[in-house]
């Protein structure tokens, strides 16, 4: 079976350099592998000692970071070698500096697996949630370098737990150590030999909860929000946006929105804005009007966000219509109401404050006017919705220390 995955990734390659001539993010995927040995052969000589870190795109990239940064202030002689699978990631956090390199993660043939490991010789290899690869764990177990699996999520459907997933099972069994986000996903691994997983969390409860310490003051919306109450759509997509538009549209004029759509190329943005009947801005004009005066700022630039939140008092987080819900906690670290989506399966905090009722899906237009009149009319239900939120982050932080407590008997 080995073989025959190996043919698998060849051909796979080839195939992906022929389709990235008319895929741009493909493109990216393809080019950028060009210069991974590149950036590790000169940023890396055999005398130092590294730390390998891999996530496959941003979300995993957040879940690994408190590690990292836990990393990096423990061990401060080591160089922190981190990699990505996808352009994602890779493009947003290739000038990180909390990792010493920052490439993609060539692909899993023997030969450029033989080299990363010849040229990176870590100490140790931390995997992010699901990113497995079955040459380069098994070189890493040949070569005796402990590899740990962190905020780990399995579901049934997953090939590991088919009658068909032998190899990749072999595969998973060749960790060091897993640390999993829940109970489901410790049972699963149990029920395929894999005693001794720990149940540890989720890191990003750990990064969010690093937010609240931090200065997230931005003076241009104390001048737009000017005492209201104030509504913040983060990472919306045109689902979301064809819902949070007419409704605004129709709305008093009693609330400040901010919308954070997740594509802001410009004529995205323009449409997006075109769209609206009430007073509307960007951000890129926030100089040249008086944001007292308008009712909608559309933020046409990254990196705000999660300060923008702060300002909020009640957040609608994008995705559930489509791609896949964006994260939910960095509004919920805030002690406010979050809206979602329909489509939250399998984002466990989503879920569990779901059921705690922290967090509300809607389903359509009606029911998302509804429930936000409720959070307007009711400034009790919406603090209670609020502490909800806050209380299950403070209540769940904590799993990076765990992990760490762990990759210190490695290194």
């Amino acid at each position: 079976m080995h073989s025959i995955y190996n043919v698998i990734v060849q051909i796979s390659w080839f195939f992906l350099k022929i389709l990235a001539l008319f895929n741009s993010k493909l493109k990216l995927f393809v080019k950028g592998r060009k210069h991974s040995f590149y950036l590790l052969d000169n940023a890396i000589s055999k005398e130092d000692r590294t730390l390998w870190v891999h996530a496959a795109s941003l979300g995993e990239y957040e879940q690994g970071l408190p590690i990292i940064e836990k990393l990096k202030n423990e061990y401060p002689l080591h160089k922190i070698v981190l990699t990505f699978f996808s352009p994602s990631g890779y493009e947003v956090k290739k000038n990180t500096t909390v990792a010493d390199v920052v490439a993609y993660l060539p692909m899993d043939t023997k030969k450029n697996v033989a080299h990363f490991l010849k040229t990176v010789h870590p100490d140790i290899a931390i995997f992010v949630k699901y990113e497995i690869w079955p040459n380069y764990i098994k070189a890493l177990e040949k070569n005796k370098i402990p590899a740990i699996l962190v905020s780990a999520l399995f579901k049934k459907n997953q090939v590991y737990f088919k009658a068909y997933g032998g190899f990749m099972r072999n595969t998973l069994r060749k960790f060091s150590n897993y640390f999993v986000q829940d109970a489901n996903s410790k049972e699963l691994l149990e029920s395929i030999g894999i005693k001794d997983a720990i149940i540890s969390g989720d890191t990003r409860l750990d990064r969010v909860s690093e937010i609240l310490d931090r200065d997230n003051t931005l003076d241009f919306m104390e001048v737009f929000k000017n005492d209201k109450l104030c509504f913040v759509a983060g990472s919306t997509w045109p689902e979301d946006e064809a819902i949070l538009i007419d409704h605004i549209n129709h709305a008093p004029k009693n609330l400040k929105y901010v919308l954070a759509p997740h594509t802001i190329k410009k004529d995205k943005i323009l449409g997006l804005a075109g769209a609206f009947t009430k007073k509307t801005t960007l951000y890129s004009k926030i100089y040249s009007n008086n944001l007292r005066d308008y009712d909608v700022l559309i933020i046409d630039n990254i990196g705000l966000l999660t300060r923008i939140y702060s300002y909020a008092d009640i957040a609608y987080v994008g995705g559930g219509f489509s791609t896949g819900l964006h994260n939910t906690l960095e509004p919920a670290v805030f002690g406010i109401p979050v809206i979602i989506g329909p489509n939250y399966d399998g984002f466990i905090e989503a879920e569990d404050l779901v059921k705690q009722k922290g967090i509300y899906p809607i389903k359509d237009q009606w029911t998302f006017g509804e429930l936000l009149k409720k959070f307007l009319d009711s400034p009790e239900f919406r603090k209670k919705t609020g502490e909800i939120n806050a209380n299950y982050i403070s209540k769940n932080k904590g799993a990076s220390m765990e992990i760490m407590s762990h990759i210190k008997a490695f290194i």
